[in-house]
């Protein structure tokens, strides 16, 4: 089992005073805490290796390593090979750089499926390649009682003109996993291609791209422990095949063939070590010997993340359900916590998110309010023009003990 406790040790923002006190950090749907890692190795990396690529000189060639490693962690991570890795600025970012390249294929009158659970960043980028190639847009329902999407609306929304199924691998406002490998299945019978945002997804559970069998996937390392950058996925005939927009001197091959101008190659330093971290989880506290493989020691430790995770959703859902006003915008019965993370969206009665918000920052407990670009949802919930959600979002560095110290303060609200 996670020990919270020696994990929390190693996160130099868990130890820092914030006016005068500890801080309670359940603000990681927007971005978890660092690993202390993930520093020593993106200020080792300005230290000892900064430069530019492929130099004659030393610091150059460490950079190369650099990028050759990122890349390959990465697909540990996703269960892919390095060249089908896409490093970037951020999700929203490579998911603009692949719909551009995409909306090229599209035709008038062929159609692109989107939801109205996914962030904006799964939307917006397809629906803006819509415009530019006159393509149909589809959307695909949510159930506003459960916070879950509409699959039979989903299957129904996919058919013959169907180029594109945009979907989240689990909502960054209701905590909801999708079932991403039956829609992928349904986009593969009409010959559609699919696009996984799994950024909500990444610091939950183990991704297998391989076992999805999905065209893109796209994450963020700052959701998972690490810096501020992006990764896309790609099967490599869609990355050879496809155009990019690029400069001239830039690779024709991928990876480097999507990864425009100078990377943020202290980023990937610290994108190795997060997935280290990570990766040591598994043998620390799951089943993995210190001789297993990198990605077999990622499986065990989602396996003793989840275990711990379920602790956590336990007391919060079940807690919640006992303060009076509050309700749950998502899954709350105990068999269907298997079809959650632990990122959880509520209203009070009688305030507002922001209110709430306020309320728990005075106690130096951090959470998010409003839409958190998951505009579409707010919108189908009706909540937008009230101030959208209040949303708690909870990791493995998080606590019992501050599940219930929310918990005593939002009753108190």
């Amino acid at each position: 089992m996670i020990d919270a406790s020696e994990i929390r040790k190693q996160f130099p923002a868990l130890q820092e005073l914030y006016n005068g006190q500890p801080a309670i950090f359940f603000d990681n749907p927007g971005g978890t805490q660092v690993h202390e890692r993930v520093i020593y190795a993106m200020r080792d990396y300005l230290t000892r290796r900064n430069a530019n690529t492929h130099g004659a000189f030393e610091t150059s060639r460490r950079t190369d390593q650099v990028i050759q490693e990122a890349h390959q962690a990465v697909a540990d991570l996703l269960g892919c090979d390095a060249d089908e890795v896409v490093f970037g600025p951020n999700m929203t970012t490579l998911t603009f750089h692949i719909s551009r390249s995409l909306a090229r294929t599209f035709q008038p009158g062929d159609e692109i499926v989107v939801t109205r659970l996914d962030h904006d960043a799964n939307i917006m980028p397809w629906v803006l390649a819509a415009e530019d190639s006159g393509a149909l847009v589809r959307w695909v329902d949510m159930d506003p009682e459960t916070g879950t999407l509409d699959m039979a609306d989903m299957q129904e929304k996919i058919g013959p003109r169907t180029k594109l199924v945009a979907v989240g691998y689990a909502s960054n406002a209701t905590g909801s996993i999708n079932d991403v490998a039956t829609i992928i299945s349904w986009a593969k019978a009409v010959n559609a291609l699919t696009f996984v945002d799994a950024v909500q997804y990444a610091p939950h559970g183990l991704i297998d791209v391989r076992a999805l069998d999905c065209d893109f996937l796209a994450c963020s390392a700052y959701k998972f422990f690490g810096p501020h950058a992006g990764m896309l996925y790609g099967k490599r005939e869609h990355l050879e095949r496809l155009p990019a927009y690029k400069v001239r001197p830039a690779s024709d091959r991928p990876p480097g063939k999507w990864e425009t101008g100078t990377q943020n190659f202290e980023g990937m330093a610290g994108v190795i070590a997060a997935i280290d971290y990570l990766a040591s989880l598994g043998v620390e506290y799951g089943t993995a010997r210190a001789t297993a493989s990198r990605r077999e020691k990622l499986m065990a430790a989602w396996r003793a993340i989840h275990e711990y995770e379920i602790r956590l959703i336990s007391r919060l859902i079940t807690g919640l359900l006992g303060v009076p006003g509050v309700r749950i915008y998502g899954l709350t019965s105990r068999e269907d916590w298997e079809r959650r993370v632990a990122t959880v969206s509520i209203r009070k009665e009688g305030t507002t998110p922001r209110q709430l918000a306020e309320t728990l920052a005075q106690e130096n407990i951090f959470v998010w309010d409003g839409n958190f670009y998951a505009l579409a949802v707010t919108q189908r919930l009706g909540v937008e023009e009230s101030g959208g959600l209040l949303r708690i979002g909870l990791v493995h560095y998080n606590t019992v003990e501050e599940v219930d110290r929310c918990l005593e303060v939002l009753e108190k609200a």
